[in-house]
């Protein structure tokens, strides 16, 4: 099978998520994505969580290139989540496009408390 690519009017995060889906059917021993998905969400919970410090880390005190770096695995392991969960970026990209001319604060507002979450 070829692995899909960004081209031919396919955006990154659409090719990136054809790729994590066919992943799903790999071998954990041979694919990095396959061993997250079989180690289970709290696995790539954890991943995320590891690679938001990370960011966190290079957007106070790395160069651009090291923030560019940490952001791409930052997104890397939210796409893993997105995909383990049925989301497709689509869906969030849709999201993102949804809050166009709306305030932040609206947006949040609007949002109201999530369940599970302190303020």
């Amino acid at each position: 099978m070829t692995e899909p690519t960004p081209g031919n009017g396919d955006g990154v995060l659409s090719a990136l998520a054809r790729i994590l889906q066919a992943r799903r059917e790999a071998d954990p021993e041979h694919s990095y994505v396959a061993s997250l998905y079989a180690r289970g969400l709290d696995t790539i919970l954890k991943k995320v969580g590891e690679e938001a410090v990370e960011t966190v880390i290079a957007g106070k005190a790395g160069s651009k290139q090291e923030l560019i770096h940490e952001t791409a695995d930052l997104w890397f392991h939210c796409l893993v989540l997105l995909s383990y969960k049925g989301v497709g970026p689509e869906e969030v990209l849709a999201e993102l496009a949804r809050r166009f001319g709306v305030s932040g604060h609206e947006e949040k507002a609007a949002r109201g408390r999530k369940p599970g979450l302190a303020r």
